[in-house]
């Protein structure tokens, strides 16, 4: 494992940290066996910093458990995050941080933060409620020891955040295919040079391996046939001298395996001339496919009228970057099409309450009205009418009469 130094505190963080985002689930909920062998083989094979949040389901208690159940609480440094979107009074803050505490099994966290900041507006409002106060009492207390925030918004109010508080760290997305998006190469290198700056989204929350067009990743493997779409994606990110560690959201053995074993090799500068333009050769078809800048994060879900958000999303855009019948196969598999509640675009009745939390700020109500556009046609509705009614037919007839 490479190691890399927190600028402010000293502290040596690995390159690679483990997002607890995506621990492995069994029927929703978090398979504790299958993730306490992931937690202690990320340990063992040398990542130190694990980050999860006040609003991941089921995430903060399974990582304080593991932690608290192998005594090695002390090894690793926390990350957890305040929900500032549901905070709406001073009261608020001391109740989410005192239940992330208990959820996490600890008296302290390592790396605490501003979760979802978007802008110098939205700070304002949490310094009227006292979190520059607050956070101080905290560090003095010792229950937190460093104080950033995670960002999701647009560069120029990035560029502004930096500047309004001693920030101890922050964290941005970024990954080969966002150079130019939210906080974006600009907003890395002018906090860089004043704290150190984590990455999540190094891959897209994956699509930059499964959902990456054909052409795209033909022109990787021509450029170097034993190098995974993985290591593609995280070595441009590790290329970074600004770069202090980046969150990898693994859910299987089989994927941490990798990502240390590229962590071990990792290095600034590690990519030439040749390699930097592979991948804007990669860029130029990539954007030409991907059309939807969804991750999958899940924070619009769930959906008060039963759309599943990020699978609608990913349909469609397979339907462009693998082809359309592929495409139509994932979108009636993540809308449950023939289960008893379909979840599709059509449900869409622009309520606008994905919008207000979508860290990726998609236009989601205009996104869906072109899903729908694609992915139902007229013809659509009667193959899905027809298989319904010979599927789930009888069991909604007996439900009925009962």
């Amino acid at each position: 494992m490479q190691y890399r130094t927190d600028k402010k505190s000293g502290n040596r963080l690995s390159v690679l940290g483990l997002g607890c985002m995506r621990f492995p689930r069994n029927m929703g909920a978090i398979d504790m066996k299958k993730t306490e062998t992931l937690v202690m083989r990320a340990i063992e094979g040398g990542i130190n910093y694990f980050d999860t949040a006040y609003i991941y389901p089921g995430s903060e208690e399974a990582l304080g458990a593991v932690l608290a159940k192998n005594g090695v609480r002390e090894k690793v440094f926390i990350a957890a995050k305040l929900p500032i979107m549901l905070v709406k009074e001073r009261a608020d803050i001391d109740r989410f941080f005192n239940k992330e505490l208990e959820r996490l099994r600890t008296d302290y966290i390592d790396y605490y933060l501003m979760h979802q900041l978007t802008d110098t507006g939205f700070w304002g409002r949490l310094k009227d409620l006292g979190i520059e106060e607050w956070i101080a009492a905290q560090k003095k207390s010792g229950r937190i020891r460093q104080a950033g925030f995670s960002f999701h918004g647009t560069r120029d109010e990035f560029l502004k955040l930096v500047d309004v508080y001693p920030w101890d760290f922050c964290q941005i997305q970024y990954n080969y295919s966002d150079e130019n998006f939210q906080a974006g190469l600009a907003g890395l290198k002018k906090a860089s040079a004043v704290m150190p700056v984590i990455i999540m989204e190094p891959l897209l929350g994956g699509k930059l391996i499964e959902g990456l067009p054909r052409e795209a990743a033909a022109i990787f493997k021509k450029a170097n046939p034993h190098a995974g779409l993985a290591a593609w994606g995280l070595n441009w990110v590790w290329n970074h001298t600004d770069v202090t560690l980046l969150l990898s959201g693994m859910s299987t053995e089989a994927q941490l395996e990798e990502n240390l074993r590229l962590a071990d090799t990792s290095a600034p500068g590690m990519l030439g001339p040749l390699e930097l333009d592979v991948y804007r050769q990669v860029l130029k078809v990539f954007n030409k496919f991907y059309k939807i800048h969804c991750t999958g994060c899940n924070y619009c879900m769930p959906c008060p009228h039963g759309v599943n958000i990020p699978g609608c999303f990913a349909g469609y855009n397979l339907s462009y970057s693998m082809g359309y019948i592929v495409g139509l196969k994932h979108y009636i598999t993540s809308i449950a099409a023939v289960s008893e509640k379909i979840a599709g675009a059509g449900l869409c009745v622009k309520c606008g309450k994905c919008e207000k939390i979508c860290p990726q700020r998609i236009p989601i109500i205009r996104s869906l009205e072109d899903v729908v556009k694609r992915m139902e046609p007229f013809w659509y509705r009667w193959v899905i009418g027809a298989v319904r009614f010979f599927l789930l037919g009888n069991n909604i007839r007996k439900k009925n009469l009962k």
